[in-house]
């Protein structure tokens, strides 16, 4: 009797042992003392899966990703966007000095606003991206990004050389660009000789310039370019080439200044000589008076 519940007892063991082998990965191994005791009291076996950690992180990740899924369409607009503003900051690096990001990168910029504004419309439908990709979290990268770029283009006055719908440059400033590249033309053509004949031969064109950007001035067309395109220019006439050009209207300047310096000198010495005056006419009265006085009594005594 005894025989045969151990040779059960080794059957059993051995049954749950090929259990245990024949299982690809979803059973853990157990030890034969627990399984037989496990059977020997009525229970199955322990039965654990087996865990991957790479492949429960990948179910994870693919879980958050379709709860934070962005159709199609918005991927599409945040691409465009992303080529869009690298062409337009490369475009303003390469035209840091000299500045001309207004000349030569208007266009990018263009395109750069275009797109921008695809993306914050709020108009209903599936193109609507505006709360995915502008407000889904707190840095709202997009929009801080190219709210940088709008600065720059806001405080270099780009408006004021590139038309309303930022497709071309304005005749003003074409113009004043033409007049400046003849102006630099003529300095490269003389500079190799006398500075004086540079001064001489170049003064017409220079001065020309200096009335046009003045006009431009007054008429509020002056962008960041044109400005350092003029600051250059006036350096390399009075600094590198030592030319003087007289400024029209200097000598009314010169009277006008002149009389203002002499103005108090003028005022204090009127002062005086009126004060002079005065002093004559109350004194004179006194003496007349005296002078009667001493009459009568001559006459008293006589």
């Amino acid at each position: 009797m005894q025989l045969c519940k151990t040779s059960a007892f080794a059957v059993l063991t051995v049954v749950t042992l090929c259990l245990s082998t024949t299982v690809d990965g979803d059973i853990d191994n157990v030890s034969d003392e627990e399984d037989a005791s496990r059977y020997l009291s009525g229970l199955s076996p322990v039965l654990l899966p087996a865990v991957d950690p790479l492949s429960s992180s990948h179910t994870l990740s693919a879980v958050v990703a379709q709860d934070l899924e962005i159709n199609q369409t918005c991927r599409n607009l945040a691409t465009i966007f992303h080529d869009r503003y690298i062409a337009y900051a490369d475009c303003l690096v390469k035209s840091a000095r000299p500045v001309e990001v207004c000349l030569n990168c208007f266009e990018g910029y263009a395109l750069l606003s275009e797109i921008y504004a695809n993306i914050s419309n709020d108009q209903v439908g599936p193109g609507n991206c505006r709360d995915s990709l502008l407000r889904s979290d707190r840095l709202m990268l997009i929009y801080l990004l190219y709210g940088n770029l709008q600065n720059i283009w806001r405080n270099s006055a780009c408006e004021q050389c590139v038309n309303t719908e930022h497709q071309t440059l304005k005749n003003d400033t074409l113009y004043f660009m033409n007049e400046r590249n003849q102006s630099i033309s003529c300095f490269d053509q003389y500079k190799q000789e006398n500075h004086s004949d540079l001064c001489v031969k170049c003064k017409s064109k220079y001065e020309s310039l200096n009335v046009l950007y003045g006009g431009m001035e007054k008429n509020g067309s002056l962008c960041i370019d044109i400005e350092d395109a003029m600051n250059v220019t006036r350096r390399l006439w009075s600094k590198n080439y030592n030319c003087i050009a007289p400024r029209e209207g200097m000598i009314p300047v010169i009277a006008v200044s002149c009389f203002m310096l002499f103005l108090p000198i003028i005022f204090y010495l009127s002062s005086y000589l009126h004060s002079e005056q005065k002093k004559l006419k109350l004194i004179h009265p006194k003496r007349a008076k005296s002078n009667n006085s001493l009459m009568n009594i001559q006459d008293k005594f006589s």
